[in-house]
């Protein structure tokens, strides 16, 4: 049997419903490489989503069995982009496409090694860009006080408006590594 924390957490929507315009440009770090995934293999998957997540309590896809996260990772309406510093990815965003013209920004984080360079507001201004270049005209996203303290301040100086919030205690079951 497995233990698991009851935890609260405030979640923040947020939406743009207007294309801010603004392009990512050059990245501001060295070597680096953006890539937009190809029928993205699971396990690598799991490795991006619980290094960016571990610190942040991103469990709910760690739950699921491969064959359900498989169909989710694969479903053509989801696009997966991984950006590599030095041919190590560093981080990657998934845009949920399924729903066009809104778009969701699923799932948008860095791998620890790689926060405080200049490669967050980097890699969010090219998910944002990359959501309207596909056609969007309404762009979502939702961060919550277990994400980094940083989250919630970028989405709204990169042009996200908060449309509601939640107050949330959620059951976190344990993870064992590896």
């Amino acid at each position: 049997m497995t233990q698991s924390d009851m935890i609260e957490t405030t979640i923040t929507y947020l939406e743009m419903v207007d294309d801010p315009g603004h392009r990512a440009g050059p990245c501001p770090v060295k070597k680096t490489a953006l890539l937009r995934t190809d029928n993205i293999p699971v396990h690598y998957y799991r490795y991006l989503y619980g290094t960016v997540g571990r610190d942040h309590i991103w469990y709910e896809r760690q739950l699921m069995d491969d064959e359900m996260l498989s169909d989710i990772i694969h479903n053509e309406g989801i696009e997966i982009t991984v950006a590599y510093v030095g041919g190590v990815p560093a981080g990657y965003f998934e845009l949920d496409l399924s729903d066009l013209p809104t778009v969701d920004l699923a799932y948008f984080g860095l791998i620890p090694d790689f926060v405080s360079m200049g490669l967050g507001k980097w890699l969010l201004m090219t998910a944002i860009e990359t959501a309207w270049d596909k056609g969007a005209d309404r762009l979502t996203v939702n961060t919550c006080t277990l994400d980094s303290p940083r989250a919630l301040p970028l989405y709204q100086k990169l042009g996200f408006t908060p449309y509601a919030q939640e107050h949330k205690e959620i059951e976190v079951p344990a993870l064992q590594d590896g």
